[in-house]
């Protein structure tokens, strides 16, 4: 690994968190999964070639209801109709935690990933992506990027990430992007060329 100070090609994951997130009144609950954003997500990660999409919920029932759609496009008639879906959607991986997707990530890259949690609302200490992946580039740790359905990421996922993403920003009051939007956007400013820009 490369020690602090020494620039080295990020390693950035994606995690979608269905538990715990918050619905309309600020209640922790699990969202149903939805097929487009794991289409969506899948691509993503692999046209910015991303290791991987997490998407992340315990309810025995959805995480069957992922396999089965990873199944029908990898070994399915799905694989041999569209074989670049397939591709993307070997990207996805289905965890019960957000703890797991940390510990099989420090397996895979030998090291803790820094967390940065998002939100269509700012937190006040948000960083810039291009910022993040200065972090990543001179610590050499790998990122994830925590994105969560229904109306946000509970506090208890809040609290395991380690900095906030600036939200996007658009050119009216209108904040409503699907988190399929957000993170495309998100994940082209990370590997944007250039300095991060000033504060």
């Amino acid at each position: 690994m490369s020690a602090p100070g020494t620039e080295k090609e990020p390693v950035l994951y994606l995690a979608l968190v269905h538990a715990p997130v918050r619905n309309r009144r600020g209640e922790e609950i699990a969202a149903a999964i939805t097929n487009l954003d794991l289409h969506d997500l899948a691509r993503l990660a692999c046209t910015y070639d991303l290791p991987a999409c997490y998407v992340v919920t315990p309810l025995q029932d959805q995480q069957k209801l992922v396999h089965r759609l990873i199944h029908h496009w990898l070994h399915g008639v799905g694989s041999r109709l569209h074989p670049d879906r397939e591709r993307a959607l070997r990207r996805l991986r289905v965890r019960a935690a957000l703890e797991d997707v940390v510990a099989d990530v420090e397996r895979e890259c030998g090291r803790a990933p820094f967390l940065w949690a998002t939100s269509a609302r700012s937190s006040g200490t948000d960083v810039e992506p291009t910022e993040a992946r200065l972090i990543l580039e001179t610590t050499g740790r790998p990122g994830v990027m925590v994105f969560g359905t229904g109306w946000g990421l509970a506090e208890r996922v809040w609290r395991l990430c380690h900095g906030t993403l600036r939200p996007v920003e658009g050119r009216s009051d209108y904040n409503h992007l699907s988190v399929r939007c957000a993170a495309a956007i998100l994940v082209d400013r990370f590997f944007r060329e250039g300095s991060p820009p000033a504060l």
